[in-house]
């Protein structure tokens, strides 16, 4: 009896670590003919437009599926440490698959800078650790979360300067949104889940990583800091030379 259930466990332990390969292969086969697809549908538009509008997908679809995981809002990172569920580790299997896409295009591209890349590895690795042992679900879909939902206006910012909106107020709108979302969400909460993450019993790969895309997000709020000081500067030089004028 005791070999039997031992075998049981043993298969259905394969076939779950075969639907998460296949989830993942899947995925970057879809990100990637989703792109083809906009790029014959947005033919007029550059590469880089097309490819932060699939960004804009996979971010929205990254936060709704993250959402809708959470069972008690009381404690969305609850229960810590714990095996993740099916639908936990299906929701990691797809960004996994789309950081893989991303990661491609954008090295194909020759706009992969430094930290772009340290941070789709620090996602690709530490998400591939949470699957591969199959625990911290709750926390990876809440670093998940916290990470996309600033995303639709990280891109929105980009396309709004190929449609021709640069240096307005729509603009402005966006940088401003993307800058107070993506400072509370990664630098307030972000270092909560970090916090909670390295001292519970993770994996070291798992607590590693946690440290790591924190650190990432920190460099980015400093950049981020600096170009809302640019803008703002330049919005009032622009209003004062134009009250000058008058």
């Amino acid at each position: 009896m005791m070999a039997e259930a031992y075998f049981s466990h043993s298969f259905l332990h394969s076939k779950e670590e075969e639907n998460i390969i296949k989830t993942v292969v899947l995925s970057v086969f879809s990100w990637s003919t989703l792109f083809l697809l906009t790029t014959k549908l947005l033919s007029k538009r550059s590469f880089n437009f097309c490819n932060r509008t699939v960004s804009v997908i996979h971010a929205s679809l990254a936060v709704t599926l993250a959402t809708l995981s959470v069972h008690d809002w009381s404690c969305p990172f609850c229960p810590l440490a714990s095996k993740s569920t099916p639908h936990q580790m299906r929701i990691l299997a797809i960004t996994v698959g789309y950081m893989i896409y991303d990661m491609g295009c954008c090295l194909s591209y020759n706009k992969l800078k430094m930290d772009d890349l340290v941070h789709h590895l620090v996602t690709i690795v530490g998400m591939g650790a949470g699957i591969a042992y199959q625990m911290c679900g709750s926390e990876m879909v809440a670093a998940l979360w916290i990470t996309e939902v600033s995303s639709p206006f990280l891109h929105m910012r980009e396309l709004l300067k190929e449609l021709g909106y640069r240096d307005t107020i729509l603009n402005l709108i966006a940088d401003i949104c993307f800058a107070v979302i993506f400072s509370f969400g990664r630098m307030v909460v972000g270092s909560y889940l970090t916090y909670v993450t390295v001292s519970a019993t993770n994996p070291i790969l798992i607590k590693a990583m946690a440290v790591g895309l924190l650190l990432v997000s920190a460099f980015w709020f400093y950049k981020i800091l600096r170009m809302l000081t640019y803008k703002l500067s330049k919005k009032n030089k622009i209003k004062s030379f134009n009250s000058k004028k008058q």
